[in-house]
């Protein structure tokens, strides 16, 4: 878990005294990296009672070209703007270019919270 709540730090660098302890609610989480492979989901409780399916790994992507859709194969990450270090491990994250049985599409969902990938074929 991860700490998202103030800082222990002021502007000025100097300390900043905790005035009362952590919350539940100032806890966040590691993000998921959605690796091309097999698909495994993971389901998790979010705030209000709901759940989030979050995709572990997943080989499949809807893509939308125009107005027709079409499940794909996805082959692997071609680029990916968020980390350079993702296209090697094949991870993907919203706005990444990957390599489908259709071409070349650029990711419009986000798999780690959605749970699926969807994407837009790239003329």
């Amino acid at each position: 878990m991860q700490f998202q709540g103030r800082s222990t730090k002021k502007r000025t660098g100097g300390r900043r005294r905790r005035s009362r302890n952590k919350r539940k609610f100032e806890l966040g989480d590691q993000p998921t990296e959605t690796e091309v492979d097999e698909p495994k989901l993971k389901t998790v409780e979010s705030r209000g009672g709901t759940t989030k399916v979050r995709a572990i790994s997943t080989n499949v992507a809807s893509v939308a070209d125009g107005e027709e859709v079409a499940t794909a194969d996805i082959e692997g990450v071609a680029e990916n703007g968020a980390n350079p270090n993702y296209v090697r491990r094949n991870i993907i994250t919203k706005g990444a270019v990957i390599d489908t049985s259709e071409g070349q599409a650029r990711v419009t969902s986000r798999p780690g919270q959605d749970g699926q990938v969807n994407a837009v074929l790239i003329e």
